[in-house]
């Protein structure tokens, strides 16, 4: 039967006309994008509030390599020391820049979308703030249940014109900006509104945070910075030749430097000498630096540098940096000639200062002379070698081998001071033909067989100092101050609204009053009532709370 029905079926259904037949729809098909439509799409996710908050934190976490490891614009030596000791490793962080990492590519790929994205960010809404601010505060609702602490009072003897006047007067007293409405058929109504200082702060906060942004940038292209090394007696003067190592930014000009110098007078070194507690014990307590400053256009005056307390002159702050021993020596040749005389500046290589020190002579004769060797403040020898056991000058003692040969200073070539390959020189060997190795304390002189002579003579400490000239440094500091105050006041002003209506009623009117918070604002149900309270007391209406 049902295939009977199924074989039926088709004859006796009724025809379709073709006007009566239904196609199927269209798929859907989304508008192209074309290439304004993907930049704007582009442009809107960079420049939205996420964005610049995602590369905000990716700018503090590229940062942390630069603290965590040594910089070559602050330490190339210990830059250099950290690649030797880590060998394929160091290579591959030097390769990735993280000892260069604030002027590394990926570094300022961040640092500049970051400035992009808080710029398209900010002024747009610094031009919606603008127009808030002139625009009148916006109409009442029709329903103002469902905002906070609603409250109806009927107020008997009072009209809608006298609620009308007397709220507005109370509003504006308590700062609010203040809006009169009339809503028909005797309905009166306002509407008030405060707490702007809370989005001017909201962009004050941003527009700093560009500013700081700005002035770091712009200090690093117009500052400098350099290192250099005083001894005790000497003196520095603010020019290119006299610095150990400098680096100027992209534009700044060498013919600007201020012309200040000043001399070392003394440098003092305090350490602790606590023998119950191993751990402090030789642990630096002070560090101190007498200096006599000249500037133009001021007398010659004297002032004490110490770690935070650099000096600070003709715009340049030159922060004490670090300290070490230079001994005097005296090396005269076999005819008597001095060849070098004067304090050699050593290289402490551990918390005790026992120093490495290298002294190169290219005029000593009948060869070119080198001494290279070890200087401890409190000398000791054990299976270590020679070294420091203290940092302070107990029992100091110079440790020196001299070699001979070309060294390499007539090529003219740069080379290291404080470094020297004496693979390639011979060395002085004594009467039994065995390597000299001379010990000499202060005031002890030695001679080499071929009539030279060594001489150890006193000892005079030496300060390095790191010397740093940032244009844009007071403006960098101003921003973040308005940064900080603009984000307090984001932070604790908020921003409401507040709506009074008045209705007419037989014996006088009905009022309503009922606020929005634009944030968390504990507040404003107390806020609200305390005003209901002032327009109609509660021994003259009837309350009504919700």
């Amino acid at each position: 039967m049902n295939d009977q029905q199924a074989s039926e079926t088709p004859e006796h259904a009724p025809e379709q006309s073709p006007e009566h037949t239904k196609e199927p729809a269209p798929a859907p098909t989304l508008p192209r994008l074309g290439v304004r439509g993907t930049l704007r799409f582009l442009w809107r996710q960079l420049t939205s509030m996420n964005t610049a908050l995602v590369l905000l934190l990716l700018l503090a976490v590229a940062a942390v390599p630069g603290s965590l490891l040594p910089q070559r614009s602050v330490n190339p030596g210990k830059t250099d020391q950290f690649l030797a000791e880590n060998g394929w490793g160091g290579e591959l962080l030097d390769w990735a820049g993280f000892f260069d990492v604030f002027t590394s590519p990926w570094f300022s790929a961040i640092y500049l979308l970051l400035f992009i994205s808080l710029v398209g960010c900010v002024l747009p809404r610094c031009a919606t703030y603008a127009r808030q601010v002139v625009a009148k505060p916006p109409r009442t609702p029709r329903r103002l249940k469902r905002f906070t602490g609603y409250t109806t009072r009927s107020l008997v003897g009072s009209t809608p014109n006298q609620i009308q006047s007397l709220a507005a007067k109370r509003l504006k007293k308590s700062g609010y900006r203040v809006r009169t409405l009339e809503e028909g058929s005797g309905v009166l109504s306002v509407s008030a509104e405060r707490g702007y200082l809370r989005e001017a702060g909201n962009l004050a906060f941003h527009l700093a945070l560009l500013g700081v942004l700005l002035g770091v940038g712009l200090g690093y292209l117009t500052s400098y910075r350099g290192q250099i090394t005083v001894v005790e007696g000497e003196g520095f003067a603010n020019s290119l030749t006299s610095y150990d190592s400098f680096e100027p930014g992209a534009w700044f000009n060498p013919d600007d430097l201020p012309p200040f110098r000043f001399t070392l007078e003394q440098f003092r070194a305090e350490f602790s000498t606590d023998s119950s507690n191993p751990k402090a014990f030789g642990l630096p307590t002070k560090f101190e630096a007498d200096l006599t400053v000249d500037a133009p256009g001021r007398e010659t005056y004297k002032q004490r540098v110490r770690v935070n307390e650099p000096l600070e002159v003709d715009g340049a702050t030159a922060f004490l940096l670090g300290n070490g021993y230079a001994p005097i020596i005296t090396v005269r040749d076999p005819e008597g000639h001095v060849v070098a005389d004067g304090p050699v500046r050593t290289v402490a290589n551990d918390k005790n200062y026992t120093g490495q020190l290298v002294l190169k002579m290219p005029d000593a004769s009948p060869k070119q002379m080198a001494l290279v060797g070890i200087f401890a403040p409190t000398a000791v020898i054990d299976e270590r070698g020679p070294h420091s056991s203290y940092a302070g000058l107990v029992d100091p003692k110079l440790f020196l081998t001299a070699h001979t040969g070309d060294l390499g200073l007539d090529e003219g070539v740069p080379t290291n001071a404080y470094q020297i390959d004496v693979s390639k020189l011979e060395q002085i060997v004594g009467e039994n033909g065995k390597p000299l190795l001379m010990t000499l304390a202060p005031g002890e002189k030695f001679d080499l067989p071929d009539g030279s002579s060594i001489e150890f003579r006193d000892i005079k400490r030496y300060a390095a100092f790191d010397v740093k000239h940032d244009p844009w440094q007071g403006f960098t500091l101003v921003m973040a101050l308005v940064a900080a105050a603009g984000l307090m006041l984001s932070l604790f002003i908020p921003r409401r609204r507040v709506w009074v209506r008045a209705t007419p009623a037989r014996e006088g009117c009905e009022i309503e009053v009922a606020g929005l918070a634009r944030s968390e604002d504990f507040a404003l149900a107390n806020d609200v009532t305390r005003l209901a309270d002032r327009l109609a007391p509660t021994s003259a209406s009837t309350d009504s709370r919700e």
